[in-house]
């Protein structure tokens, strides 16, 4: 069987001279049968070498001579007259504690030195030794009573991530378990400037080392397979296996004996290999990279808030590069080495250390995949250069397809990919995520120059066929350039699905439609990118849609909010307004005015007279939910005006009855039924009925303040409009209106029902303050309910002392229950005007159950969130409820 470049050599002591990077030697030619095999233990890890070793991948070593290897003993156990390569041993059975006998020759030990300042991981070490000790250290008894097969460990993780150094740690940890031996085999899956061993190669070498001389070792890889499982199974020997790259290359060194156990580190999860425990390693926590930090450094003042932590990105290796840096250089402070670090063009620079490269690590699962010859690892290769060049928080396949110019489920392989070799990480389902250090390696290899170094000089080496006759030869070639409109081509697709979220969410009609009239400065390739994208099939899809990728949307909008680039800026200006109904409808707060201010700043560098009044009248919108209603005023007649010059009738009916709305909120009765009653005609002459029944919806509003009866039925008109177009937001707002127009009547019971089906109307349709303002309402009702029950009780006697009030009436449970909803959905949205009528409603909740502190403490968060707001009624009311508190107080002497 030929030999082939890589395979292994002994552990040196820990006197030899360590060279990180002394390169295994290849073979020439064909195997002779006196050929020395080296040793399974030497094989060493570049990208996790340090003087000392901590929480991240072991120390390796060089290839010593192939003429050093030194005696290895045949494992103590049964003749095994069926493998004549295998001999029998001579040598006496250890004694019943599982150390040989005098006379013996040693134990295979191979395991490299434990790491050095080990820190962390302690659960995941102690799940890992209980996975992995025999329950008994008799070695005449079965070591895993209740197992059917050795144990088998697989810990996974990302490249310097300390899976080599847990393996260690453990490993050292349990080897007086494992009396017959430890075995370590590092595979090199991931090894920078080396090719991954062959099962054959380790097969090969690990045979060796159990005493089978090398003429004796079967040429077929499942009768060396069978004869190492023969040589294992009546011996208890722990074996790790370093480094992985697949599952292949580790199924055929498994040892079937119930007495062995195996230790697998790989970046990949190796989910193909069956039976396995799995124990994935994130990167550490703040106070214990701190720890890190600190014994390998020397500096004592280090903690978790100090920023090296954060830049580092909590990852092992970083960590003992950085700590590295500073042990060396004694003038060097942890500040100036942060601030060196906080340059993210340059973080990756300041991340190698002598044979510590954090770059170097990350490049070795990157250019194998571009050098591949299968497509998938080239498009997964090419999938994280451009996540590099568009640097957003999170990538989905459509997007990354789209840049492509490949199919999503190509992509999804392709994504796939980068998780297997831990390039990505899959935080939810579709949506991947790079950790911050690959982040900055997948920009490197976004430039020209990082495309070209990348593979120059970190890649592995060309493969022969005569050093691996059973791999398809290696690509060289440099990958192809990036196209240079990227962040273009983003953007016309978020674009475009942008209008798709708008005609999923907004009903049909003039209010879609006027939406989606182009403006001047829309780019003419729009209508072919929507065409090019499939529509969302319900609401529901269009906001989870929005809802994933905001955070991407915010980022891209604002790296770009002042770029003097005109088409860049009227993609802005579309994408923008054609997305703001959904932010506006999911009450998004606080990514409202990021893009309402960005949209206005695009629109007017534009010029473009239609695209400002968009977003002059979407920041009134902004306003408006946030309970400012004096400033929406000011912006919706900005609005009011351009559109007045444009003669754009269907926008000023919508800003009259916004005009109308607005007034009424601020108290100005007279003017808002002018302004109402002018858009109920617009509505008539455009023939508009959805702009008639919210018309009359906000007609219910004003009338509520001086005859709720005549509320009522206005709010009942705009019900019948909606029902008969349809306009489910016409219907769900119509029946919270009425629930409000009969608390205003002292109706509690009556309004209850309509608060009820205002929310199953509304569904997944998603209207975050028709939503919020209907769940106000319904814990309104559920408390005044909840108040009657109290006051009955305590009327008919049934209320006795000592009985909780909270348990008096399930209206006032259930209104805790709906406030606690609603308070949650509120933080979630930063809004807080939303947040602070919820707290005040739970304040008076809290009171009525005896729990005046925390009431008082809800009123005070409740005045604060509302300042500067027009809610001048509930804050009046916040102060009086507190300064009657103040007065009770006894006076301080």
């Amino acid at each position: 069987m030929p030999l082939a470049p890589g395979v292994l050599a002994p552990v040196p002591h820990a006197s030899d001279v360590h060279e990180p990077d002394a390169p295994v030697p290849h073979t020439s030619g064909a195997h002779k049968p006196n050929a020395p095999v080296p040793h399974t233990s030497g094989a060493h890890k570049p990208d996790a070498l340090i003087p000392h070793a901590s929480d991240a991948d072991p120390l390796g070593a060089p290839a010593p001579p192939l003429d050093s290897h030194p005696p290895t003993p045949t494992p103590h156990g049964p003749d095994t007259p069926n493998s004549p390569s295998a001999k029998p041993s001579s040598t006496p059975a250890p004694d019943p504690g599982g150390h040989p006998t005098p006379g013996s020759p040693p134990r295979l030990a191979q395991l490299p030195p434990p790491p050095a300042h080990f820190t962390g991981r302690a659960d995941t070490h102690r799940a890992l030794y209980e996975t992995l000790a025999p329950l008994s250290t008799d070695p005449n008894a079965h070591p895993y009573p209740t197992s059917h097969s050795h144990p088998l460990a697989v810990i996974t993780g990302m490249a310097g991530v300390g899976k080599s150094a847990l393996a260690l740690h453990t490993a050292h940890a349990l080897k007086d378990r494992f009396f017959d031996g430890q075995l370590y085999v590092n595979l090199h899956g991931a090894t920078p400037g080396m090719t991954p061993l062959t099962s054959g190669q380790a097969l090969h070498a690990l045979l060796r080392d159990l005493g089978v001389e090398p003429r004796h070792i079967p040429e077929h890889p499942d009768a060396a397979t069978a004869l190492l499982r023969t040589l294992l199974a009546p011996t208890r020997t722990l074996m790790v296996l370093d480094d992985a790259e697949n599952a292949a290359q580790v199924r055929p060194l498994l040892p079937a004996g119930t007495g062995c156990a195996v230790i697998v580190t790989s970046r990949s999860p190796l989910t193909a290999l069956d039976g396995a425990r799995r124990f994935p390693l994130t990167p550490l926590s703040g106070e214990d990279s701190a720890a890190l930090l600190r014994a390998v450094s020397g500096r004592d003042a280090l903690d978790a808030a100090h920023p090296l932590v954060e830049l580092t990105g909590r990852l092992p290796l970083a960590l003992r590069v950085v700590a590295a840096r500073l042990a060396a250089r004694r003038a060097l402070t942890p500040d100036v080495l942060a601030g060196q670090l906080a340059a993210t063009e340059s973080r990756l620079h300041h991340l190698e250390y002598d044979d510590l490269s954090v770059r170097r690590s990350l490049a070795v699962a990157h250019d194998a995949l571009a050098a591949s010859d299968r497509r998938t690892d080239r498009d997964a290769a090419l999938a994280l250069r451009h996540i590099g060049a568009l640097d957003l928080p999170s990538y989905g396949a459509p997007l990354l397809a789209r840049l492509a110019g490949t199919d999503e489920r190509r992509t999804e392989s392709a994504l796939d990919r980068l998780v297997d070799v831990a390039l990505l990480e899959e935080t939810a389902y579709g949506r991947y995520t790079p950790h911050d250090l690959v982040r900055d390696f997948a920009r490197e290899l976004a430039t020209p120059a990082g495309r070209h170094s990348s593979l120059a000089d970190t890649g592995p080496p060309t493969l022969t066929p005569a050093a691996n006759p059973h791999s398809a030869p290696a690509r060289t070639e440099p990958p192809p350039p990036l196209p240079l409109d990227l962040t273009d081509t983003a953007l016309a697709w978020y674009t475009a699905r942008a209008e798709h979220t708008l005609t999923a969410i907004v009903e049909p009609g003039l209010d879609q439609d006027d939406r989606r009239r182009p403006t001047a400065a829309q780019l003419p390739a729009h209508a072919g990118e929507v065409a090019a994208t499939d529509p969302f099939p319900r609401p529901e899809d269009a906001f989870a849609w929005g809802d994933s990728e905001l955070e991407n949307i915010v980022a891209l909008v604002t790296r770009y909010r002042d770029t003097a680039d005109p088409r860049r800026t009227a993609h802005i200006s579309t994408f923008v307004r054609l997305l703001f109904p959904y932010v506006l409808r999911s009450g998004r707060v606080a990514e409202m005015e990021v893009l309402g201010r960005v949209a206005l700043g695009a629109a007017r560098r534009l010029g473009d007279a239609a695209a400002e009044a968009y977003a002059l009248g979407d920041l009134a919108g902004l306003h408006f939910l946030t309970g400012r209603q004096g400033e929406a005023l000011g912006l919706n007649d900005q609005a009011l005006e351009i559109w007045w010059r444009l003669n754009a009738v269907s926008w000023i009916r919508r800003c009259l009855n916004n005009r109308g709305l607005l007034l009424e909120g601020l108290g100005r009765y007279a003017e808002s039924g002018v302004a109402l009653r002018q858009s109920l005609a617009y509505s008539r002459q455009l023939n508009d009925p959805y702009g008639e029944a919210v018309t009359h919806s906000h007609l219910g509003n004003l009338y509520e303040h001086t005859d709720p009866r005549a509320a009522i039925e206005q709010h009942r008109r705009s019900l019948a409009i909606g029902d008969y177009i349809g306009a489910v937001i016409v219907q769900h707002s119509a029946h919270c209106n009425i629930g409000y127009a009969h608390l205003t009547l002292g109706e509690p019971a009556a309004a209850v029902p309509h608060f009820e089906e205002s929310l199953r109307i509304l569904g997944g349709h998603g209207d975050w303050h028709g939503e919020s303002q209907t769940r106000l309402g319904l814990v309104r009702a559920l408390r005044l309910l909840g108040h009657t029950a109290t006051e009955q009780a305590a009327t008919e006697g049934t209320l006795t002392e000592g009985t909780s009030t909270e348990g008096t009436s399930t209206h006032a449970t259930r209104a805790h229950t709906e406030c606690t909803e609603l308070l949650r959905r509120a933080d979630a949205r930063a809004d807080r005007y939303m947040g602070g009528l919820a707290r005040h409603q739970l304040g008076l909740l809290l009171r009525e159950m005896g729990r005046e502190q925390e009431a008082y403490d809800a009123w005070r968060t409740a005045l604060d969130a509302l300042d500067g707001t027009d809610e001048k009624a509930v804050v009046q009311e916040l102060s009086e409820l507190l300064s009657q508190r103040d007065a009770r107080r006894p006076s301080r002497p």
